[in-house]
């Protein structure tokens, strides 16, 4: 077991306060400061939830082009072309982004 120090006292983790012998893999920093595998996982998860990307939500159900076409009819008026091109380029996505995941 690695010891430090003069006095040959097993090192501890800062953060939980487990000691060497209890955890797989204890990373020391400066001076007396240290941080082990346990607590560097719940670290890790914690910044995730903050930082992280938000889980997409699965389509349980794909919108036919129909019903994409009238979400959109009711928010533009008119460019009916665009709104049919539009309404079929999305269904293809979501297919597309379906079958690779």
């Amino acid at each position: 077991m690695a010891r430090i120090g003069d006095s040959g006292d097993l090192l501890k983790c800062t953060f939980c306060g487990k000691s060497q012998k209890q955890v797989r893999k204890l990373v020391a920093g400066p001076g007396r400061i240290c941080i082990c595998d346990e607590c560097v996982e719940l670290c890790n998860e914690l910044i995730d939830e903050e930082f992280g990307e938000p889980a997409a939500e699965p389509l349980s159900e794909l919108p036919k082009p129909r019903e994409i076409y009238d979400f959109l009819d009711s928010y533009v008026i008119g460019q009916e072309q665009a709104k049919k091109a539009l309404s079929v380029a999305v269904y293809n996505h979501y297919k597309r982004v379906r079958s690779d995941g």
